[in-house]
């Protein structure tokens, strides 16, 4: 594909993958802000709700209240007039649009039902707001579950209007019921009081609510003022009476009001189970509506049915889609000005890119002194000029690793040679020495005690043949001869024998030792031998940078968690200079006095080291003291 393509297409995927992205954030966010204002409407549209709920309860409070002070039934009472009472309690009942409108006497047997005088005399102190106003003189309202035996006592007509066929309801939880008989009611009771204050009786009124719409249309034509969309109203309010709606304006498949059906499984163990409020969306008889519901309690607190509204989720999902065909045409619309805006673009760029990409090949086939001609002013003249200093750089770096690499292979070759002869070396030195050693010894035991000056020569021959030996052990080492016998062992064991040799010396030299070994380091694999080898080698030099004494310390630790184990050896003598730092542990490299020294030790050390797969290295101050830290993999290598 031409360099011109691929950046028109470039450009058109960079368009295309940024509106596409642009739109599901879009829609998301818009989607997201469209539910969360439906969420916020229905949760106002709730508390309207429950605001209208709870002053149907204190009116109806208040009707009781009032009613049970009027005189005549005070006096009705006290002159035993039934007739007179049914026929006020009626009137009273009629005009305050009551269901029921009960009177007892002191004691809580039934005087007067205005709705059926003909069941009278049963008791009701089993009643929670009889006995509550029995027990404590007070006034109480609230809504309770009449079951259809008292709603008999009240009237058929109630039993009646209570009576619900449960309707099957898709995502509605299982019921083995198919019948509802008892009734939802909001009650209020009173006292009827003497005016000495002593108990004359007891009122009690209530409003059922199954079948009753007064309520709901009420919240519904306050929280939607009969507002439709595409032809159905876009609110609703209900109630239940458990996960039965007895009340609603939610209707139905046969345009009736949805009397039966049932509440959305989620939403019966969201409140009715666990109590809390739902503000979601939810499947409402054969709908999806944003709605809010909360529970309804009893005076005890139980939970017996649920306080509804909702909105239809249709205009909502609408405004999702119109959304986003809008998000989508401007993304189209987008791509078609990006597509010749690239085309532009890709023509004004090609050029000079042309030159840098023949600049590259030139480069990448060795002619690192070509350079690119500039001949603009913008960011392709800023490439160019990058490029240009990219070349110079290779170049440099080119010559620099030319050398560096020639330095190594010579470094290589020559160390090489240096172990090839140093072995050599060795081996032809290493017999004849053993066996002047060997013929000095013989001499030596031979002569008598009275050739002193002979004993002494023959002393220094073995002296220096010793000292001879010493250097074809470090030269054998050094030229990697002989092997190492890896076994599982524990540092600071190797490390304390290696103190243990060089305690005495120390002291000689008033050097002090200081100890600091970690417990249970984990053990390593190595060869004892070679690893005290190397303690002993850098302990010796340190014993030797400090003459007039001073302080050797010791020091292990586990690093990289567990990883490594870390021998750090420290002393205060006289420090090594900057500029011998890189040579320390190259061969032969000593500071010390000719035929002090082989300058092995440290090459020897650092061989035995890396053939354990680990390292050293080397901190100093002149005046100050050196510190070696030696790292070793723990477990095995």
């Amino acid at each position: 594909m031409l360099l011109r393509s691929k950046l028109v297409v470039s450009f058109l995927a960079v368009i295309i993958m940024c509106g596409l992205v642009a739109t599901v954030v879009g829609m998301r966010l818009i989607g997201t802000g469209i539910v969360n204002q439906a969420q916020d409407k229905v949760r106002h549209d709730l508390n309207s709700g429950r605001e209208v709920y709870r002053e149907e309860t204190e009116n109806l409070r208040d009707t009781v209240r009032f009613t049970a002070l009027r005189f005549f039934i005070n006096d009705a009472i006290s002159d035993n007039d039934n007739d007179t009472l049914r026929k006020e309690l009626e009137e009273v009942r009629k005009a305050e649009s009551l269901d029921i409108l009960t009177l007892t006497d002191e004691n809580g047997r039934v005087l007067v039902r205005s709705r059926d005088p003909s069941v009278s005399g049963d008791s009701q102190t089993d009643d929670e707001f009889v006995g509550h106003v029995l027990s404590t003189g007070e006034v109480i309202a609230g809504t309770v579950i009449i079951p259809r035996e008292e709603l008999l006592k009240e009237g058929t007509d109630l039993v009646e209007q209570a009576h619900t066929r449960i309707v099957p309801t898709p995502k509605a939880k299982p019921s083995r019921q198919t019948v509802q008989t008892s009734a939802m009611c909001i009650k209020a009771a009173a006292p009827v009081v003497r005016k000495d204050g002593s108990l004359l009786g007891i009122l009690y009124g209530g409003i059922l609510l199954n079948k009753d719409y007064s309520l709901v249309d009420k919240v519904k034509e306050i929280a939607y003022r009969g507002v439709k969309y595409k032809g159905e109203d876009i609110g609703t309010s209900t109630i239940f009476q458990g996960d039965l709606r007895v009340s609603t304006n939610v209707m139905g498949e046969d345009g009736n009001r949805a009397i039966g059906t049932q509440l959305s499984e989620d939403v019966y163990e969201q409140v009715l189970e666990k109590g809390l409020p739902w503000i979601h969306r939810a499947f409402v008889v054969n709908n999806w509506y944003i709605a809010a519901y909360e529970p309804i309690s009893n005076t005890k607190g139980d939970i017996i049915g649920v306080l509804s509204v909702g909105i239809l989720e249709d205009k909502f999902m609408d405004m999702r889609k119109r959304t986003a065909a809008i998000f989508l045409g401007i993304t189209i619309g987008g791509m078609i000005l990006a597509l010749i805006i690239s085309s532009f673009l890709a023509r004004s760029v090609l050029q000079p890119i042309k030159h840098l990409v023949s600049a590259s090949g030139r480069w990448a086939e060795g002619e690192l002194d070509y350079r690119v001609e500039i001949a603009r002013n913008d960011e392709i003249a800023e490439l160019a000029k990058t490029f240009n200093l990219m070349a110079s750089s290779l170049k440099e770096r080119n010559d620099k690793l030319t050398e560096y690499s020639g330095q190594q292979i010579m470094k290589s070759e020559r160390l090489a040679t240096i172990g090839q002869l140093a072995a050599g070396v060795a081996h032809e030195i290493n017999n004849p020495l053993g066996t002047i050693s060997i013929y000095a010894q013989m001499v030596l035991d031979e002569l008598g005690k009275d050739n002193d000056s002979c004993r002494e020569s023959l002393a220094v021959v073995m002296k220096q043949t010793n000292r001879a030996g010493r250097i074809v052990k470090d030269l054998l080492e050094f030229a990697r001869q002989s092997e190492s016998e890896m076994t599982m062992l524990n540092i600071n064991d190797v490390l304390r024998k290696a103190i243990a040799m060089t305690t005495h010396p120390a002291e000689l030299q008033n050097i002090r030792l200081a100890t600091n070994l970690a417990p249970e380091l984990p053990k390593i694999q190595g060869d004892s031998n070679k690893l005290q080898q190397v303690f002993v080698n850098i302990i010796v030099n340190a014993l030797q940078a400090m003459p007039k004494g001073g302080e050797l310390g010791f020091a292990t630790s586990i690093a990289n968690a567990s990883e490594f184990i870390e021998i750090e050896i420290s002393d205060t003598g006289c420090g090594i200079p900057q500029e011998h730092l890189s040579k320390l542990f190259d061969p032969f490299f000593s500071t010390k006095e000719t035929g002090k020294g082989t300058g092995l030790g440290l090459s020897v050390s650092l061989g035995i080291v890396q053939k354990h797969n680990g390292t050293i290295n080397v901190k100093s101050k002149v005046g100050e003291g050196s510190i070696f830290i030696i790292r070793l993999a723990a477990g095995v290598n």
